[in-house]
């Protein structure tokens, strides 16, 4: 399909999740964190989550938070069903993972970004999804850009080498660490109406048929950016 003459471009923030039409944009960057882009390819609807960690070290407060994978996959569920159609029926995508901390001992042997992947893994599995492909862990950032229009997903992976010091300890020196070398992927995904969930208030953004759930909202920023 064609790029539509008018569309909403959404900048997706740790913690959200954005459900939209044929119209719409999903961008977001990700470095330990994780996101799911989800594609139902009859009714082409879709959206992507952005979490941060596997799961809350303390008692929910009865209100579900995006920044944890098991209630971001919760609150996709609730888009889901809202379509009135199946975990099973979607097409899933995950992206990200990264370890931004690269030759650190400790980092390397359970870096956040791996437990994220391995905690996505297992609810794509456990809710029934069909995750059809990924590109996750590795080293370094990425930027993904999801056009619902055409289902096709890009991702742009910046790598960050290791700082050597003198006595050869690798550090992650990020200010002088960043490599040239960077991978564009093109993906094809395909993906009517739609919302973007986080946890608190919410604001109907300005030109478009999403729903913006959360912190931006709470402070009358907009979903565009």
């Amino acid at each position: 399909m064609h790029k539509p003459d008018h569309i909403i471009e959404i900048f997706l923030q740790p913690g959200e999740l954005y459900f939209g039409d044929r119209a719409t944009r999903i961008r977001t960057v990700l470095g330990s964190c994780v996101s799911l882009v989800f594609w139902h390819p009859q009714m082409l609807v879709g959206g992507m989550c952005h979490f941060m960690l596997p799961r809350r070290t303390r008692e929910k407060n009865g209100r579900l938070d995006g920044r944890y994978a098991d209630e971001a996959i919760e609150l996709a569920l609730r888009e889901i069903r809202g379509c009135n159609t199946l975990p099973s029926d979607y097409k899933v995508k995950m992206f990200g993972g990264g370890n931004m901390f690269p030759g650190i001992a400790k980092a390397e042997a359970g870096h956040v970004g791996s437990k994220n992947v391995l905690a996505a893994r297992e609810l794509v599995r456990r809710h029934g999804f069909d995750c059809v492909s990924e590109h996750v862990e590795g080293v370094g950032h990425r930027t993904l850009f999801f056009d619902v229009w055409s289902g096709v997903v890009s991702v742009r992976h910046r790598s960050l080498a290791p700082f050597l010091r003198n006595d050869g300890v690798g550090t992650a020196a990020h200010s002088q660490a960043r490599c040239d070398a960077e991978t564009s992927l093109l993906i094809p995904l395909q993906f009517t109406q739609g919302s973007l969930r986080d946890s608190n208030a919410e604001r109907t953004p300005p030109g478009g048929l999403g729903r913006l759930v959360g912190n931006r909202a709470a402070t009358g920023s907009g979903a565009g950016k």
